[in-house]
């Protein structure tokens, strides 16, 4: 996959991820507990892999691209 997740992007994934999944794990029952695991372990993981699958098919990225001009 191509990386299309920024570095701001990227540490909010993986900073509000580990807060969710630990949240449903640790916290919640039922299905609330489910669904914040659920969605912090995908935010995780594309935010360690650098790389959403959304934003591949809506044609999005985050990450900055270098100036050529090499400023």
């Amino acid at each position: 996959m191509k990386e299309n997740v920024g570095t701001v992007d990227r540490t909010l994934r993986v900073v509000l991820g580990l807060a969710l999944a630990l949240a449903g794990w640790l916290g919640s029952a039922g299905a609330l507990g489910i669904v914040l695991l659920i969605v912090g372990l995908v935010l995780l993981v594309t935010g360690l892999m650098s790389s959403c699958p959304i934003y591949s098919v809506a044609g999005m990225s985050t990450v900055e691209e270098e100036d050529p001009r090499g400023h």
